[in-house]
């Protein structure tokens, strides 16, 4: 299962970890990873590339972190937003793939 732990300070998002496999499919054939692992590219780069925001992006063998400064400006945690409905739709859609959490850090 692919754990996206999402974290917030006063109810803004300021940060995720996503780690695990969706155990969907084969390796290689997982559409539920490859979704989660786009969208999350598609939310560090925007944050970092197009937003210009220097972001903490690290990532590790099965898990990546992306995590704004604080205070999270407006623009980086609406990407965080999307992302967070992006995945529980998918949560949704694949249950038993991903468990979208939410914490107060």
């Amino acid at each position: 299962m692919i754990a996206a732990a999402f974290e917030q300070v006063d109810g803004a998002l300021c940060g995720v970890r996503i780690s695990g496999h969706a155990g969907y499919a084969d390796y290689g054939q997982d559409v539920v990873c490859a979704a989660v692992t786009s969208a999350l590219q598609l939310t560090a780069n925007g944050i970092t590339e197009v937003l210009n925001i220097s972001a903490q992006v690290v990532q590790k063998e099965n898990s990546i972190l992306v995590r704004l400064p604080k205070p999270p400006a407006p623009e980086a945690e609406a990407f965080l937003q999307a992302l967070q409905l992006h995945l529980t739709l998918l949560a949704q859609d694949y249950p038993g793939t991903i468990q979208v959490t939410v914490s107060e850090v």
